[in-house]
């Protein structure tokens, strides 16, 4: 079975939504890392103690999910779904063939290394 490789750019405060989401669809594992971007919105001014700073790059949260390819659409909605706030900077949603998964540890491949 072919695998897919979901990677999602969310707002930092709606991981735990996304965790829950995934998991009732039978996801058992995520890669979570933070980081910084723009988009859009490029930079954004910000005023503290009456002096104003621009702010070029804004704090993300980047989810990878490595999924088979039957469940990659409701995943996708899951993801789009729980992190959708409608304002602008709502994220992105990247899907990507896996050529190749091996277990470290044990040496597995494919769908059982997951």
């Amino acid at each position: 079975m072919a695998l897919k490789l979901v990677t999602a750019i969310i707002r930092p405060f709606k991981l735990d939504d996304l965790e829950m989401a995934v998991a009732q669809l039978g996801v058992q594992g995520m890669t979570v890392s933070e980081v910084q971007g723009y988009g859009a919105v490029h930079s954004l001014v910000e005023v503290y103690r009456s002096a104003a700073y621009s702010i070029d790059f804004v704090p993300r949260v980047q989810v990878q999910i490595a999924v088979e390819d039957g469940i990659v659409e409701p995943v996708i909605e899951a993801i789009a779904n729980v992190t959708r706030t409608g304002k602008a900077g709502d994220g992105r949603i990247f899907v990507a063939e896996i050529e190749q998964v091996i277990r470290i540890r044990t040496g597995e491949t494919g769908v059982a290394a997951t």
